[in-house]
């Protein structure tokens, strides 16, 4: 028996270990490559670098605006996440704790909104939105993604919701809270867990995400970061180089973010899985 525990053990490990190099390797080969010129690219990506050259750092740091579109991508993802969780948070408290007969055909209704995907919905969209004038606007595609987001968010806030106890709540109202009163500074609280996964899952979708932004913003100071990579590919040529430190440079923010919040990261996921 300790021994076939110790074989799966080991065997679990080195699959572990394979899968972990499988989906690492492409990430280690940008970063190589981002220090060569095209014809080093072209011939052999998979050599070292001859020597550790900067210039196509430089370079896309310079023609990706990376600043502006820095500043950008940081604001439509926060502000995006902020509303996505300040919405579907108040939104799935109201379907779980109020009972109306209404609420169980709009929380199906919701279900159902998040089998419909995007590409059917981005032709009307545009068109519709863009008659309106109301195109080229960081403040429009935030709504767009708020629109996009509630539904997954507020399905996994009304099954997390459904698990507190109705008295803490009773009891908040007996001392003279309000509703508002008792969902801020009591369930609010209690739905960490849960926030901390939604936070990683819309952070990562929204920071990442060229299809939608690039429907909306039109003009080169409310690109985002993914927009701006794009300047490196044309018609005809394309830098390679420079777009490989580009797509070193759009990790960089989120690869910061997961070291800073690390830990509230990994105790959110496993006390979201375990409740």
């Amino acid at each position: 028996m300790k021994k076939r525990k110790k074989f799966k053990t080991m065997s679990l490990f080195i699959v572990s270990t394979l899968v972990f190099l499988l989906y690492f390797f492409p990430f280690v080969l940008i970063v190589l490559n981002s220090f060569k010129d095209r014809t080093a690219i072209i011939s052999n990506p998979l050599s070292m670098p001859e020597q550790f050259s900067f210039e196509n750092y430089i370079e896309a740091f310079q023609t990706m605006n990376f600043m502006s579109a820095l500043w950008n991508s940081v604001l439509v993802t926060v502000v995006s996440v902020a509303l996505i969780i300040t919405f579907s948070s108040m939104f799935a408290y109201f379907l779980v704790r109020w009972k109306w007969k209404i609420n169980k055909y709009l929380f199906l209704i919701l279900i159902a909104s998040m089998i419909v995907p995007f590409q059917a919905l981005m032709i009307p969209f545009v068109s519709i939105y863009g008659k309106l004038g109301l195109l080229n606007s960081p403040w429009m595609l935030m709504f767009f993604y708020l629109g996009f987001g509630l539904g997954l968010a507020t399905f996994m806030y009304h099954g997390f919701i459904k698990n507190i106890p109705v008295e803490l709540e009773e009891a908040a109202v007996i001392d003279g809270a309000t509703r508002f009163q008792v969902f801020r500074k009591v369930v609010l609280p209690m739905l960490k867990p849960i926030t901390v996964t939604i936070v990683i899952l819309d952070v990562l979708w929204i920071w990442n995400d060229f299809l939608l932004p690039s429907l909306v913003l039109v003009s080169e100071s409310t690109r985002t970061i993914p927009l701006s990579t794009f300047y490196f590919f044309g018609q005809y040529t394309s830098s390679f180089g420079p777009a490989m430190a580009g797509l070193i440079l759009a990790t960089i923010p989120v690869i910061i973010f997961f070291i800073l919040l690390q830990k509230q990261v990994i105790r959110g996921v496993i006390d979201g899985a375990i409740k």
